[in-house]
């Protein structure tokens, strides 16, 4: 969506122009407004397939003729109607439309907030409707169709521009030209085809989630082309991710050369933010955790070395999918951003605390050591930690190798899966008493912990930290707990290239 990490410090005079249906919410607002007009006994007919086929057209297609002559009839059809109930209904609708919004679309409204923007919705639905959403929304301003009134009844008119096309183009010049905003150093999302003459008016444009015309468009003039409820850069096909195609045929049986035990899918939340927090093993341990999420069924964000992202072909796979880049060396806050705007966003973020697989005798001991990236993450989000524990991947691919034994169909090892109830951290959150105000439970925020000492904060990560990995250490088998003392090839499986240090050969 083309946001740079940084905060710019200066004040813009630009503004960030968003459609409604199709691009901050994910389909048509008609059904529900509708259903409003018909609580408030403006609309008496009931729903008909017909009207259910032209918005489900829409919420496929995005904008056509047909939906648009329904808009465009709509207003004469309204005449006669109390202005009064119809700010009724439009507020009912707007209560119910909030929550709908896609859920990267209001990290970036945030974002043009904080680059000093304005933030308008620009849309060809009716005001009465929109306004009370924008108010909703915090927007600072909506342009949309305003239906002619007489009397405090509808005339069956359009009072201004018919936003739509180039009116929606004139309506936000004309804004512009009000509120002192420079349109074409503006930015403008939309997904019809049908507001290229105001994505042509600015500097930013960006199809989202764009039709079919749009897109072609957005390609041929190498427009950005975002998509709202995933992740920058993860793109869409027909409505689906690459991941949601890649789950839905994920099954063990596709790869032949290991077997899976796979159990406690069924802790995992079917909506809303998670961390699934793991043990590290091999390099198999991606797939393995990825079939166990097939099973779910929800698409999850990784986060990976730079190696992998970074590699040629496979990079670009991983990015696909919408991975999150980590650069352990670099000391950046990045990832971690990210990662906690992915669980804002209520997906799925899976995160090897370990961070690497341990080397040497570390990989044979019971007790598993973990980064603070989890526990900032638990932290900041308050989401949920589903402890997952792998055991026996490094059967299949151990570090040593350059790739995994799949020439071992015969007699495949067992790579056992668990993933149990939510880590309770109540206890590791608690931060002991400072001089000037007293610790409370709810200081799990990243607000509160701000008001808290570096040791303190140091303390409490380390705690939550140590509550996960016991958490993830109690899904492991039995023999995980047992102390081993590790041949010299044992040792060197758990290298690269199965090179040892020589301090660690035995003689």
């Amino acid at each position: 969506m083309g946001e740079p990490v940084a905060k710019s410090k200066q004040r813009a005079t630009n503004a960030a122009f968003f459609d409604l249906d199709r691009t901050l919410l994910a389909g048509a607002s008609g059904p529900v407004v509708s259903q409003a007009l018909r609580d408030v006994g403006l609309l008496t007919t009931a729903k008909s397939p017909v009207e259910d086929a032209l918005f489900g057209l829409f919420d496929l297609v995005g904008e056509n003729r047909p939906s648009m002559a329904l808009a465009r009839f709509g207003i004469r059809f309204s005449k006669g109607w109390d202005a009064k109930k119809v700010a009724q209904a439009g507020q009912a609708a707007a209560e119910q439309l909030e929550p709908l919004l896609q859920p990267y679309a209001r990290q970036l409204i945030d974002w043009h907030r904080e680059e000093g923007r304005k933030v308008v919705m620009a849309t060809t639905s009716p005001m009465t409707v929109c306004k009370p959403l924008g108010d909703l929304l915090g927007l600072d301003d909506v342009i949309a169709t305003k239906y002619g009134e007489s009397k405090g009844k509808y005339d069956g008119t359009v009072d201004g521009h018919y936003v739509w096309g180039p009116g929606k183009r004139d309506a936000v010049a004309e804004w512009c030209e009000e509120n002192g905003v420079d349109l074409a150093s503006s930015y403008a999302y939309s997904d019809s085809r049908y507001d290229l003459p105001l994505l042509r008016a600015v500097e930013h444009p960006v199809a989202v989630n764009p039709d079919p015309r749009l897109l072609v468009a957005a390609t041929a003039m190498r427009w950005p082309v975002a998509y709202l409820d995933v992740p920058d850069g993860v793109p869409k096909v027909l409505g689906t991710e690459p991941q949601e195609a890649v789950l839905a045929v994920a099954r063990p049986e596709m790869v032949p050369y290991a077997r899976f035990d796979i159990d406690g899918t069924d802790f995992v939340p079917k909506e809303g933010p998670v961390i699934i927090a793991a043990n590290h093993r091999s390099y198999f341990d991606p797939l393995v955790i990825g079939f166990a999420m097939a099973r779910v069924g929800r698409p999850v964000r990784f986060l990976a070395k730079k190696e992998v992202v970074d590699a040629p072909v496979v990079g670009q796979v991983v990015k696909s999918l919408g991975t999150i880049r980590v650069d352990r060396g670099s000391g950046s806050g990045e990832p971690l951003e990210r990662a906690i705007s992915a669980l804002e966003a209520g997906e799925v973020v899976v995160i090897l605390p370990e961070g690497t697989i341990p080397r040497g005798p570390k990989f044979f001991d019971p007790e598993l050591e973990g980064r603070p990236g989890v526990a900032r993450l638990a932290i900041e989000t308050g989401a949920p930690v589903i402890p997952l524990g792998l055991w026996g991947s490094e059967d299949v691919w151990p570090r040593n190798a350059k790739l995994p034994a799949v020439w071992n169909i015969t007699s495949p090892p067992k790579v056992r899966v668990r993933l149990g109830p939510p880590v309770d951290l109540t206890k590791a959150m608690k931060v002991p008493a400072t001089k000037s105000k007293k610790s409370s439970a709810k200081k799990s925020t990243k607000k509160s912990s701000k008001k808290l000492t570096k040791a303190q904060v140091q303390k409490r990560e380390q705690k939550v930290v140590a509550a996960i990995m016991d958490a993830i250490r109690a899904e492991l088998p039995p023999e995980a707990s047992d102390k081993v003392d590790p041949t010299p090839e044992q040792l060197a499986r758990t290298y690269p290239a199965g090179k040892a240090p020589e301090e660690l050969k035995v003689s």
